[in-house]
Order: C-alpha cells, then sequence, then structure tokens
C-alpha cells in the first residue's frame, strides 16, 4: 500500500460519523446494510450520510451494490486488512518489540 492511499483512508477515518458509519458497516459483515438501514441505525439525515458513505467509497474502505431499488454497502474487507497491514507490517522495525515494558515489569 502507498503512504497516500493509507494517509488518505486514515484521514477518511478520522471523522467521528465516518468511523462510526464504518464500524457499523465491519460489524454487518460481507452482507452488509441496505443504506436505510444505516440511517436508522446512525439516527442521521439521507443527505450527510450520503456524503460520508461517498468519501468511505472513493478511499476504498466501503463498496456499493445495487440490488433493485435497494443499495447496499459493505466494508472493503481486503481494504481495511491492507491498511491494517500497513500500519502494523513494520512494527519495531528499528528496534526491539517490547524492551521497555519487560524492563518496568522486572
Amino acid at each position: 500500500m502507498k503512504l497516500e492511499k493509507a494517509a488518505a483512508q486514515l484521514e477518511a477515518l478520522g471523522n467521528p460519523t465516518r468511523l462510526q458509519l464504518y464500524r457499523t458497516l465491519v460489524r454487518a459483515g460481507e452482507d452488509g446494510l441496505a443504506v436505510g438501514r444505516i440511517q436508522e441505525k446512525l439516527e442521521i439525515a439521507a443527505s450527510t450520510l450520503s456524503h460520508h458513505l461517498k468519501r468511505l467509497v472513493d478511499t476504498d474502505l466501503v463498496t456499493q451494490e445495487r440490488q433493485a431499488t435497494t443499495l447496499i454497502c459493505r466494508a472493503n474487507y481486503p481494504g481495511m486488512q491492507a491498511l491494517v497491514g500497513y500500519l502494523v507490517d513494520e512494527c519495531c522495525a528499528d528496534s526491539r518489540c517490547g524492551t521497555a515494558e519487560k524492563e518496568v515489569a522486572a
């Protein structure tokens, strides 16, 4: 993953409403949720929801699928895993992990 993409995704998730929306979709699993159901769960205006969904879709964190007249939203799990992987792949690459905690415990 490129730094710019990770930064855009983290920026999108930096908004409390978008983070709550994203977590709601992650909890929903592969089935996702209809936009109307998301609106009910989060108790936000349709225009506000649309704005936040667009940002999550634009940053590849959420996918949408039209089923007849219903728009289904899903967390993009591979995208989420790529972002988390980007954050932790090089954990402690330049130092030893947990050294400070071990010294405090001793």
